[in-house]
């Protein structure tokens, strides 16, 4: 499902996401109707607008996550820096996106959030990580969190930070799927986070990201 406010972007998305035969838009809203056309139409994925003029995202996406077995949100945003995209991470988006995303991208996007991945825009999260208040001393200690991972830790938590779901981690790296969800339950109860982009943010305030190789395949 998309929700945006403007009539155009909505019908690019699902023109665009409609062709793919795996994925089916079920409805478009604008900010006001989101919320109950969700709960009508059920969909998997939402990709949300975060700055819309009757509701804003971040109230359609507080209100979406109340639902039992809530969608799986990612924002939108035009902007490489939006400042409420902190705010929906932290509540509990599973990503954001560009709207001027390759459109050949966006179907790939999709099926990586309904897998149970995660959707970072690298240009637009470095710039806000970057730009974030108290972002040294953050720094420092995630830093100090990421230390209590084990190697093999540090390398699931790059594949969740590059957006894989577990069971395309286990393949990259010939691990169960089982073993997988093990280990990233054990490296958001070392981090102390709640999912999967809050790990992901902390991976790259931390500059694990930048320091740490690819994991190989078969490592």
């Amino acid at each position: 499902m998309v929700v945006d406010d403007e009539a155009l972007v909505r019908s690019g998305f699902q023109l665009i996401l409609g062709a793919s035969e795996d994925i089916e838009v079920v409805a478009t809203a604008s900010g006001a109707d989101a919320v109950d056309t969700v709960r009508r139409e059920r969909p998997g994925v939402v990709l949300l607008d975060i700055r819309m003029p009757d509701v804003d995202g971040l109230t359609v996406l507080r209100e979406l996550r109340t639902m039992p077995d809530p969608p799986v949100v990612a924002m939108l945003t035009t902007f490489d820096a939006d400042e409420y995209i902190l705010t929906a991470l932290n509540g509990g988006a599973a990503g954001f996106l560009l709207k001027d995303t390759e459109p050949e991208q966006l179907p790939h996007l999709v099926r990586t959030l309904a897998a149970g991945g995660v959707v970072l825009s690298p240009k637009a999260s470095r710039t806000l990580l970057h730009s974030h208040p108290g972002t040294e001393t953050v720094v420092d200690e995630d830093a100090a969190r990421v230390r209590l991972l084990t190697a093999r830790e540090r390398d699931v938590l790059v594949l969740v930070a590059e957006g894989l779901s577990n069971a395309d981690i286990g393949a990259r790296i010939h691990l169960g799927a089982g073993t997988v969800k093990d280990h990233v339950s054990a490296i958001l109860t070392k981090l102390r986070v709640a999912g999967r982009v809050q790990a992901a943010l902390l991976a790259q305030r931390a500059g694990l990201l930048d320091e740490h190789p690819r994991p190989e395949v078969g490592r």
